[in-house]
Order: C-alpha cells, then sequence, then structure tokens
C-alpha cells in the first residue's frame, strides 16, 4: 500500500515529536511504502533534512507557504464565480462550515490559473469587500483587503500544488495538512486518516491571542479562519484518531463528529530503556535533571531555567541537562542564554541535539515545562527509563504522571503553567528525596508497558491502514 502521510512544520525538517512519531512508523512498517507531504514555512528550508530517510519513504514532496512571491504577478481579471463558488469563497472568513468541494473544484478543473491572479481579481476583491460591509464595517476596508488577502494566500498556494496519489491519505494535524488530506481524498477518492496529536486549532488560538502582529477585531478573524479549516479535515475524514480522552472530548465540543474518533495512545519499546548506563562514581553525590525538549518558546525553556534557579539554591549540587536542538529559533535560544547569564545561574547546559538513550540513565528526574503539549514521547521515554517527571498540566500529561484510575500510582508531578516556583518546589521534593524518585520511576515504567508499548501502537495502525485499504480495493 502507498500511504502519503502530511506533515506541516514538522517531518523531515525539526528533530522530536511529531517528527519521531512518523519516523516509527515508517521503519516500523516496510512492507508499505510511504510519501511525505511536507508543509514548511520557508522555502530556504528544502532539502534540510533532519532525520536518514527509511527505504521504503519513496518520495518527498516539499511544499512551502511562502512561495506564492515567486510566482509571476497574474494579470488581473474577472474568473466569473458562480454564486456557489462566490459563497465557499466567502464561507471561509465567515464561518466553519464552507463547502470545501466546491472549493477543490475550483482549483482542479484550473478556473483558478494562478494565485496571483486570483487574489488580484475582481471576484476576490468583491467578496471580501462583501464581508468587511456586512460583518466588519468598523474597519477601514483597505486595511481590511490586505489582511484577509494575506491570510488566505498560504491556502490557495497550497490548493495549487500537486497532491500525489496514494492509496490513502494520513494527515497528522488538522490545519493545512488537514485540507492537503481532505484535498487528496476528493481528487482520487481514497481514504482519509487524521490523527491529532495536539489540538491544532487551540494552539492556533494560543498564538493568535500573544501575538502582537495581528490587531483587535482582526484576532477573532484568524481564531475562525483556523476553525474552518479544522472543521475541513473533520468531516472529509474516514477517521480521526486522539491520542488522550481530554483532546477526544474537545475535538467534539469543536464539532468533530463523535462516532468518527477512536483512541490509540503513543507508545515505546520498554525494553529498549531497561539497560542504560548509569551515573559515574564521581557523580553518585550530584542531583543530575533532565529535559528532553526543543529550544523554542512552545516548550517554555525560561520557565524551566527560572524554576532551577530556585532549585539550586536548595539543592547546589544540581545540574541542568537541556537535551535537544536550538538551532530551531536561534532568537528565542539567545533570550534562554541572557536569562541564565542575567540570573548567574551555574549548571545549566545546553547539549544540542544528541542520542537521549546515551544520557537518559543518568538522570535522576526529568522535566517538561512546555505550554502546550499532545502525547510527549519525551515523557513515554522517560517513564520507560524509570525515571520520574515534573512536567506542565498540558495535553495527557497528567493522565501519563498519574493514571486514569490504573491503580498504579504517581509517576511524578504536574504543575500550572509558565508557574516556575510551583515547578521548582515539585523539582525540590522529588530531588531530595531517593526513595520517592525510585517509587515513582518504578511506578512510571510499570505503566508504560501496562498502557504504552510500541507494538500495540504499530498494530492499531497497521490495523487501520490496511483495513481502510481492503476497503478502498474493494470498492
Amino acid at each position: 500500500m502507498k500511504i502519503c502521510l502530511i506533515a506541516e512544520g514538522s517531518y523531515p525538517y525539526v528533530m522530536g515529536g511529531v517528527s519521531s512519531w512518523i519516523q516509527m512508523v515508517m521503519n516500523a512498517m516496510p512492507d508499505h511504502e510511504f510519501i511525505i507531504y511536507a508543509i514548511g514555512a520557508e522555502k530556504k528550508m528544502k532539502g534540510q533534512f533532519k532525520y536518514t530517510l527509511p527505504p521504503n519513504l519513496i518520495e518527498v514532496h516539499e511544499v512551502f507557504l511562502d512561495t506564492f512571491h515567486d510566482e509571476e504577478s497574474g494579470v488581473q481579471r474577472d474568473y466569473k464565480l458562480s454564486k456557489e463558488e462566490k459563497v465557499a469563497v466567502k464561507s471561509l472568513l465567515t464561518n466553519r462550515y464552507t463547502d470545501w468541494n466546491q472549493l477543490f473544484e475550483l482549483f482542479s478543473d484550473k478556473k483558478i490559473d494562478s494565485v496571483s491572479g486570483f487574489v488580484s481579481s475582481k471576484d476576490l476583491f468583491d467578496i471580501i469587500q462583501e464581508v468587511c460591509e456586512e460583518h466588519y464595517d468598523q474597519i477601514p476596508f483597505t486595511e481590511f483587503f490586505w489582511s484577509v488577502r494575506s491570510m488566505m494566500i498560504p491556502l490557495l498556494s497550497l490548493l495549487k500544488h500537486n497532491v500525489p496519489e496514494a492509496d490513502l491519505y494520513h494527515s497528522v494535524a488538522t490545519g493545512y495538512g488537514g485540507v492537503v488530506g481532505a484535498y487528496g481524498q476528493y481528487l482520487y477518492e481514497k481514504p482519509f486518516i487524521l490523527t491529532e496529536h495536539g489540538i491544532y486549532t487551540r494552539e492556533r488560538e494560543e498564538e493568535i491571542i500573544k501575538a502582537d502582529w495581528i490587531k483587535g477585531i482582526f484576532k477573532d478573524l484568524w481564531i475562525a479562519y483556523f476553525y474552518s479549516l479544522s472543521m475541513c479535515s473533520y468531516k472529509a475524514s474516514d477517521q480521526v484518531i486522539s491520542l488522550f480522552n481530554r483532546n477526544r472530548h474537545i475535538q467534539e465540543e469543536i464539532g468533530c463528529d463523535t462516532n468518527k474518533i477512536s483512541i490509540i495512545p503513543n507508545g515505546v519499546h520498554p525494553d529498549e530503556f531497561l539497560h542504560l548506563e548509569g551515573k559515574g562514581n564521581d557523580q553518585l553525590d550530584h542531583l543530575l535533571i533532565g529535559a528532553i525538549v526543543r529550544v523554542v518558546p512552545i516548550k517554555d525553556i525560561k520557565t524551566m531555567i527560572q524554576s532551577f534557579d530556585i532549585v539550586k539554591r536548595s539543592i547546589p549540587n544540581t545540574t541542568f541537562y537541556i537535551f535537544g536542538p536550538y538551532d530551531e529559533d536561534p532568537e528565542y535560544y539567545r533570550e534562554c542564554r541572557e536569562l541564565v547569564d542575567s540570573l548567574g545561574v551555574q549548571d545549566i547546559i545546553f547539549t544540542g541535539q544528541v542520542a537521549v538513550k546515551d544520557y537518559l540513565g543518568k538522570m535522576d528526574l526529568l522535566v517538561l515545562s512546555s505550554i502546550s503539549e499532545g502525547q510527549p514521547l519525551a515523557i513515554l521515554e522517560g517513564m520507560a527509563a524509570g525515571k520520574p517527571f515534573v512536567s506542565t498540566d498540558v495535553g495527557s500529561c497528567r493522565e501519563l504522571l498519574y493514571g486514569d484510575g490504573d491503580g498504579i500510582g504517581p509517576a511524578g508531578r504536574v504543575v500550572p503553567v509558565m508557574h516556575y516556583e510551583k515547578m521548582a518546589d515539585a523539582i525540590i521534593e522529588i530531588g531530595q528525596d531517593e526513595k520517592l524518585r525510585r517509587a515513582m520511576g518504578g511506578n512510571g515504567r510499570k505503566r508504560v508497558t501496562r498502557h504504552y508499548t510500541k507494538d500495540q501502537f504499530i498494530s492499531d495502525y497497521r490495523q487501520i491502514y490496511e483495513s481502510r485499504g481492503v476497503i478502498q480495493w474493494q470498492e
């Protein structure tokens, strides 16, 4: 079977998280062929792969959202859109229930010959003017027009790109990737599966609310727009996979059909983490704390640093390792280093990208301070290694560390987001009590072995792929 995996802002350009998940799936299914439809922000990323591509990955189809600027300016024209076509385009800006098949037809039959031509057309001008007059008459039209135009360009650019033909489409998020999955389903009449690791719309909503470059009422417009993209994915998908119950409930609230949703948690091979190299004799009286994390804002490294500053005062013989790449957002990495310097805190080590298993066995305690997560592989790996965790209360972290009525006991502590003092308190509590660390580490390993194995995770996806493929072949 040929499976098209659609990834936005992750594989193969970014290490860890969803990218690791994608690599794991492909490596575990050598009997299937994969195409990666990779959506990146900037064309300068082209070919900058961070992974060794597996032999069953037969194509990486790269699409970048800034390539519109390379397109020659289209001749301004009137596309003479039908009433139904105008309603479909207009609905992108007014509600979540867009007729996506109508939009797909506009692009697939080549009626819209270029993105630059369409965004300069009288058709789009008239549509934006109508929306402004009906819903945003307090905003100057010129400002509204250019804001909406820039908002729509990435989506329109994606719809102008070819979608590779495959037997099944599988997007690992809603958003632009989910629209591509729905478009592939429309073009080739093949199954479309959606896995949401985090809730894309909620993550974009948080970013938009905090963004300085989006002003006032435009925030509402952008948020509604991303909800519309998600509804495209939910409506078109044959099956929606959530990683844990909390996300399932959010998907239902947003508008996903409950009957489509199934839960498949991530998994690891517990035995791979059973005999890791431990501390050396020279480190036995030293507390070693680690974080397996990319140095980017959504991981909130600054809260982690501030918490360690407090920890260091209570437990002086402590070293904090941040295991993960810091080249993804150089400006944020610089700010983190400046924070370390301004606090004057010692023994914080940014290792860059490393083989985590070489270090994991040496750690006494692991930390995650993310603002948003799905079901972090970093926590599963740490639990498999028998290490207690202090994590923010995001995604499925509470369920992973406390269980869901499984009777096993806590594998760490969960603290509020961006609360470095409570994070420090939890680290100090566990760090000062070796007996507690051992008990929590044992609980974590027991929970992973019982509920979160890679064998079960791969088996569930294999069954979905093959059952959906069989249905399609029979048709």
